[in-house]
């Protein structure tokens, strides 16, 4: 895999702790993947999923010692409304065909079995890696269309969106305060543009028909809002960068500059 290509990042959905540190174990071995999340609950499963936003998902299907299913994230999943989803490989002791005709049906790209022979952790990497860059294009009822569709413009744009989306929800920039639609179309604009954060808010200042200082407030508000209601120990995790001493929250500059070059960092 060449220099430029990003780790793929990987979700595990697995109850068996030996096998999680085998797949620890491969992550620090194979510098082509990367685990943005590890759980044994299914639910939890589906937060990360939005979240996280993992290329890939290794999924174990009866979690015993966690909570939930496979099978109930796999149904959760199809009920998500997604643009794309990631390839999901199953992992299972279950050997009934009836099973993984019904996974199968469910959106599963590749089974294995743990009880066959040749079976290993690496095995596993090496086949989500195999799959790599067949990103699929799921139409509203969640029927994946063709398995080797391109990404196309459309639906970039969508998926930067919804990931913008997922980190303004996650510190509790709320869609009734005026300053988020602002906020998302700057972010937007700085992940695709190459612009500074600067100049972008003078865009989006100018696309709405307002003044550069009207439109930092308007945004600083939305922010200081944010900041006021969320829990301090949600917004450390998911706001790492500097915020003003002065005021206890970021500047529209730096929130700006930051979520651009995280999200920019995952896509």
């Amino acid at each position: 895999m060449g220099n430029d290509i990003k780790p793929m990042p990987l979700l595990l959905i697995e109850d068996d702790v030996s096998e999680c540190v085998k797949f620890k174990d491969c992550a620090n071995r194979n510098a082509n993947i990367t685990f943005v999340g590890m759980t044994d609950s299914s639910d939890d499963g589906m937060k990360l999923l939005k979240t996280r936003l993992p290329e890939g998902i290794i999924l174990d299907l009866q979690l015993l010692r966690g909570t939930g299913s496979g099978l109930k994230f796999l149904s959760d999943l199809k009920e998500t409304d997604m643009a794309f989803r990631p390839i999901i490989v199953v992992t299972t002791s279950n050997q009934s065909q009836l099973v993984y005709n019904h996974i199968e049906g469910l959106g599963v790209d590749w089974i294995f079995c743990k009880k066959q022979s040749d079976y290993s952790t690496d095995m596993v990497v090496d086949t989500l890696l195999s799959l790599r860059g067949s990103l699929h294009s799921v139409q509203r009822d969640g029927v994946p269309e063709d398995l080797q569709t391109i990404e196309s413009p459309e639906a970039r744009r969508a998926r930067i969106a919804q990931r913008i989306d997922v980190e303004l929800d996650l510190v509790g920039v709320r869609v009734r305060y005026n300053g988020r639609a602002y906020l998302h179309e700057a972010i937007y604009l700085l992940i695709t543009s190459g612009k500074d954060a600067g100049s972008v808010i003078d865009q989006v200042a100018a696309n709405h028909k307002i003044t550069y200082s009207a439109m930092s407030r308007v945004m600083q508000t939305a922010i200081d809002n944010a900041w006021d209601t969320a829990g301090p120990e949600e917004l450390q995790v998911h706001y790492t960068a500097r915020v003003n001493a002065r005021t206890g929250s970021p500047s529209a500059t730096d929130f700006i500059y930051y979520y651009a070059d995280k999200i920019r960092k995952t896509i």
